[in-house]
């Protein structure tokens, strides 16, 4: 268990990167445009990670599934790909999609947070079994690896934005990439711990008050 939800810590939320990119757009403030790289690297690791810290390298992993579910699954295919349209397609080439990818994007991510907000909902029950230590890790912990995010943006020499989205990258953990791998490589694991925690609790979080509590930090330490 304790591995699994290190492993969704130690991974990303895509669903937490596109708000913070609405985000910061909305409030005209720049950032890089190659922090998405970002979201396909740190993705990957998290799931290895995890699995090393569970079983250790072992023989009986089913290492063959664990590496389709990793770089092959929906998510990271759809990441990935995404990324290779845009870089073979260019500036030009890709305004004949933007009305569809770029102007609808705030009204689909509305539709995707109200589709998260039901499944947070159904999620939170666990709270009563599992006690208040899943809410207080949940909270506690996206505070110190997004504020441990904005020094190693300004190490990096990232600008306002790009710390930022750093930062909150750092915060966030995964519920879509890790669960799927987990589920495989580590089938004693208790999903709904780390699903609570990651889904239930952090995500919200970062939603409602991490993103901005992170630009903050960012802005007073630059």
């Amino acid at each position: 268990d304790a591995a699994s939800i290190a492993a969704h810590y130690g991974s990303v939320s895509v669903g937490t990167f596109a708000v913070a990119i609405a985000y910061l757009s909305s409030r005209e403030i720049f950032y890089e445009e190659y922090m998405a790289l970002f979201v396909v690297i740190l993705e990957i690791p998290a799931i290895l990670v995890g699995i090393v810290l569970a079983k250790g390298v072992s023989k009986e992993t089913n290492w063959k599934s664990v590496g389709h579910e990793v770089f092959l699954g929906k998510g990271v295919v759809l990441l990935v790909g995404g990324l290779m349209i845009g870089w073979i397609a260019g500036p030009d080439n890709i305004k004949g999609i933007a009305p569809l990818f770029f102007d609808c994007f705030k009204g689909i991510l509305a539709l995707f947070l109200l589709e998260m907000g039901l499944i947070t909902a159904s999620k939170l029950t666990a709270l009563r079994q599992y006690g208040f230590f899943l809410l207080a890790f949940g909270i506690i912990m996206p505070i110190i690896f997004g504020t441990m995010g904005v020094f190693l943006g300004h190490y990096m020499e990232l600008s306002l934005g790009g710390t930022t989205i750093l930062a909150t990258l750092l915060a966030s953990a995964s519920y879509i990439a890790v669960p799927a791998a987990m589920r495989i490589s580590v089938p004693e694991a208790n999903p709904t711990l780390s699903l609570t925690a990651s889904l239930g609790i952090t995500f919200p979080f970062n939603i409602l008050a991490g993103i901005p509590l992170y630009l903050h930090i960012a802005s007073i330490t630059s």
